[in-house]
């Protein structure tokens, strides 16, 4: 019997030891996996202050300061402003990372207050979360509002603004200094309430250097570092007081949206509808469309800010531009000249059929928004999930600026890469476009959250700039020198406004009036 018992115990302990033995060895391979498994770590980048971070930059230039930290950290690097995580990428190769590779993951926004504000809610596009609503939201922009169909049939009502534009030029500027920015806003935001309305209102009826000071304050806000942003702890005292002026703004574009609106319903109402706008077809999908396409009011009007106030500053602010690259540049001046005479003759408006013909102009608008793109960082991306990007681990809800500025001068993809140089586009226009196609140039994005924009905006912007440059000639008033400084926001624009004389070009005056 005692026999049995020992044996038994021996087997239980042979046993205990074998577990024991099987454990320990589980438990030293998982241990040893841990211990030769290399943690990703985060980008390199500059040390902060304690818990401000890099507060110091907030009233800077972020663009001139974070293309300065590429020379320290290299093309990835992270800081942190206030609780905000934030990642700067300026390469090629790490570009293609987050807007090919993981372009899903990335095309998310970290939303600021002031543009959640002033896009009621994120009921826009530029700003609005990736989602089941931006998808919508962006399909009605593209194909309701930016069809080919739909731009051609408001042709006409961009035509009479252009030609107004040209007319105001000639009967109260000749000899006289303009500020060019100013000009090309005016006929821009004419031109976008015009197609909106469907040419029922236009915008010099209810607009002005007011509006303009409302978008100027719109791109100043949405791109200055807000302390309830980057300390959400403080939101609720508006510290600097960009709750407020969100509001105001969005107030402000309020009264012109219900304005448009309000003219757009009394047209159906009154059976004029012949001219279809942008707002007409908005409004037939809030009333008609089904779940896939029907939108709320709200929804409409963040598409028309989308439009106005996203449209305006950007296009005129790349004609100002333009205009002094070639002023700068009066040999370049010359060629785009030469090339308007040869299209057209001296006889005739430019009309946009011209413009895939106007390929020395075309060289010098890509070139010019290589050297100074409305937004050298883009409006920020934000991944959805955690992510790996050049080696380095990207968090989930970090703040991503892809630096496409100091992409576009960097040396190693661009030979003399501060020079303007247009014929590097001239030599081969199919090589380079604003869809992102070639990651090498970016000055609207690329990827799914690419500017939705760019038809009408490249239309516009050539349109504009080849009726400037065709019926006049532009020199500066005596005595003053073009100046390049900048003043930072969401949009880069010139510090100081480019002022030039015009002189007729064209052989008829009637072509004026």
């Amino acid at each position: 019997m005692w026999s049995w018992w020992y044996h038994a115990s021996n087997m239980t302990e042979i046993t205990m030891a074998i577990l024991v033995t099987v454990f320990t060895l589980i438990w030293f391979l998982c241990i040893s996996r841990n211990l030769r498994k290399v943690q990703v770590p985060l980008p390199p980048g500059p040390r902060g202050l304690p818990v401000v971070g890099y507060l110091p930059f907030l009233g800077s230039n972020l663009h001139h300061e974070f293309t300065k930290l590429v020379q320290i950290y290299g093309p990835i690097y992270k800081l942190w402003l206030g609780s905000k995580l934030c990642v700067v990428i300026s390469s090629l190769s790490l570009m293609k990372e987050v807007v090919r590779d993981q372009d899903k993951i990335f095309s998310n926004r970290d939303s600021t207050i002031g543009a959640l504000i002033t896009t009621y809610g994120g009921l826009d596009i530029a700003f609005s979360s990736y989602g089941p609503n931006w998808r919508k939201m962006r399909k009605i922009f593209v194909h309701e509002m930016l069809s080919n169909a739909s731009l051609d049939a408001c042709y006409a009502l961009r035509r009479v603004e252009v030609k107004k534009t040209i007319r105001q030029v000639y009967t109260r500027n000749i000899g006289m200094g303009i500020d060019v920015g100013e000009l090309a806003f005016l006929s821009v935001t004419n031109s976008l309430m015009s197609m909106m309305s469907g040419g029922i209102i236009h915008g010099e009826t209810i607009i002005g250097a007011e509006f303009r000071k409302v978008v100027a304050q719109e791109t100043a806000i949405l791109a200055k570092p807000n302390v309830s942003d980057l300390f959400p702890v403080l939101a609720r005292f508006d510290i600097q007081g960009i709750e407020r002026q969100a509001k105001e703004i969005l107030q402000t574009c309020d009264k012109l949206f219900n304005s448009a609106i309000t003219a757009a319903v009394e047209a159906k109402e009154g059976g004029n509808e012949q001219r279809k706008g942008f707002l007409q077809s908005l409004l037939k999908l809030r009333e008609h469309g089904d779940g896939d396409s029907k939108i709320s009011i709200n929804q409409i009007k963040g598409l028309l800010m989308d439009i106005v106030v996203g449209g305006t500053d950007t296009i005129a602010t790349t004609v100002e531009w333009v205009m002094v690259k070639l002023m700068q540049h009066p040999k370049v001046m010359e060629k785009v000249q030469e090339e308007l005479t040869q299209v057209l003759g001296l006889n005739n408006f430019v009309e946009e059929f011209h413009l895939p013909k106007l390929q020395t102009l075309d060289s010098a608008v890509k070139e010019t928004l290589r050297l100074h793109p409305v937004a050298p960082l883009l409006v920020p991306h934000c991944p959805s999930i955690s992510c790996t990007v050049g080696g380095y681990t990207i968090p989930k809800g970090t703040t991503v600026y892809l630096n496409v500025g100091a992409m576009h001068k960097d040396p190693d993809l661009w030979d003399n890469p501060l020079e303007f140089r247009p014929e590097r586009f001239l030599n081969d226009p199919s090589l380079f476009d604003y869809y992102g196609n070639n990651l090498q140039y970016l000055p609207f994005g690329a990827g799914r959250r690419i500017c939705a924009g760019i038809p009408l905006a490249e239309k516009m912007l050539m349109h504009i700039l080849a009726s400037l440059l065709h019926c006049f000639k532009w020199e500066l008033p005596p005595g003053q020198v073009l100046d390049f400084s900048e003043t930072f926001g969401v949009i880069i624009k010139k510090k100081n406004p480019l002022v030039a004389i015009p002189t007729p070009r064209l052989s008829k005056i009637e072509l004026y009036e």
